[in-house]
């Protein structure tokens, strides 16, 4: 009798084929909570403000507020969307993975997409990188920007417009790439 893995190539194929239905099936599960409107509205608006608003408004908050400090963090805020905007543009069309509404059955696009593709998450990046850059220089803030960093996160599994696995990616690139920036200088 042959074993279904006679090579490691073969064990990985099973793998990534085990983790994408995982994936598949969490991304379900989770959309379910957007059937109920008060979610759908609450995770909408967070998505929206996670589209930039919010961070555009702290850009020109921060120089006004904060002073020199407020200028220093607000410039390596700006190095920091350049560098992830980059990341995101590349990986985005290396991957091309679709969306879940695009791909899972039930799963509709409860908000807008501002692209075709799905990994990684651009907003889940942004937001952890930018939590990261914010709590470095006021720590006093990590109360309000971890929280909103996490819904927004939340909000795109949700709204059917992301994996989780997009979501872990694209965060994890935004605490790497902040961590670099801060490093720098």
């Amino acid at each position: 009798m042959p074993n279904r893995f006679d090579t490691p190539q073969s064990l990985l194929k099973w793998t990534l084929l085990k983790w994408i239905e995982r994936d598949r099936s969490l991304a379900q599960l989770l959309h379910r909570a957007s059937a109920k409107p008060s979610v759908r509205l609450l995770l909408t608006l967070v998505s929206r403000l996670g589209d930039g608003v919010v961070w555009y408004a702290t850009f020109l908050a921060l120089p006004w507020l904060g002073g020199a400090t407020g200028v220093a963090c607000t410039l390596r805020m700006l190095l920091l969307g350049a560098v992830n905007l980059v990341i995101y543009l590349i990986t985005k069309r290396h991957f091309a993975r679709p969306r879940p509404f695009v791909v899972c059955p039930g799963v509709q696009a409860r908000a807008r997409c501002l692209d075709e593709y799905s990994f990684p998450s651009g907003h889940a990046m942004h937001a952890v990188a930018f939590a990261t850059m914010l709590s470095a220089y006021y720590p006093g803030l990590e109360w309000v920007v971890w929280p909103f960093a996490a819904l927004v996160a939340a909000s795109r599994v949700v709204l059917g417009l992301h994996f989780p696995s997009d979501v872990v990616v694209g965060a994890a690139l935004g605490w790497v790439t902040a961590r670099s920036v801060l490093g720098l200088f």
